[in-house]
């Protein structure tokens, strides 16, 4: 069985840092890629890289509620941008590696951002400020049917990565984010966009093995849906 990688968040449990990756995600690596989920840590010292990537076969770059630290991308960080460095310590320098040899990679929600800031690319701190642009924050207070639930369209491109896996042109995605791609990194392609233009899914022009980034959660109830079944079944597919 091939091996998936999931790169974990820390986080603080009681008075505990703990290493985490939502269920969802390793339920759709193993039921909607096939694969072994195996969970990748965000240690205080960073893991060798290349024995990150001797040890799977694919990597999945999870979401999380913290973001990527704006001084990455030459920004200051404003309020309400909650970080986790650890993670950027560990995710930055395995996506840029990942990305420049064939180890397929499927990135999402805060993954999709800092694929994007790894290659060069900036973010949006809070999209709902930029006029035009839709709130693409979460409803609050609701079930998780319904924060997860179906929240905007998207439009796919025309012979693209997700056009050839999932035969679809357009769908409907759920939406968890406050913060979204500015600046594109050179060398990314645009896969998807919300109405609002926002970027939603990106892939990498001559990436030597599967690569996709989506800024929604086709993790959740991923059975379900036809655009994220053929995802995740692409991704195992290319493993």
């Amino acid at each position: 069985m091939k091996r998936v990688g999931i790169v974990c968040d820390r986080r603080i449990s009681g008075d505990m840092p703990v290493h985490q990756a939502n269920d969802e995600y390793i339920i759709a690596i193993r039921d909607g890629a096939g694969a072994l989920p195996l969970l990748i840590p965000s240690t205080d010292v960073a893991l060798d890289i290349a024995a990150v990537l001797g040890a799977v076969d694919g990597l999945l770059f999870t979401g999380s509620p913290s973001n990527v630290a704006p001084s990455h991308y030459g920004a200051a960080a404003r309020p309400g941008t909650g970080l986790d460095e650890r993670r950027d310590a560990t995710t930055l320098p395995l996506l840029r590696a990942a990305s420049a040899s064939a180890t397929p990679l499927l990135a999402i929600c805060r993954g999709f951002q800092e694929l994007n800031v790894a290659l060069g690319g900036s973010l949006h701190q809070h999209v709902h400020e930029i006029p035009g642009r839709l709130d693409h924050r979460e409803p609050k207070d609701v079930p998780l049917e319904m924060e997860y639930g179906p929240a905007h369209a998207i439009a796919i491109a025309p012979g693209g990565l997700l056009a050839r896996l999932s035969g679809l042109t357009e769908a409907k995605v759920n939406s968890l984010h406050h913060q979204g791609i500015d600046r594109l990194a050179p060398g990314l392609r645009i896969e998807a966009t919300a109405p609002d233009g926002q970027i939603e899914a990106v892939c990498l022009d001559g990436a030597r093995a599967f690569l996709l980034g989506v800024q929604w959660h086709p993790e959740w109830q991923f059975a379900c849906d036809p655009l994220s079944r053929a995802i995740f079944a692409g991704f195992g597919a290319s493993l």
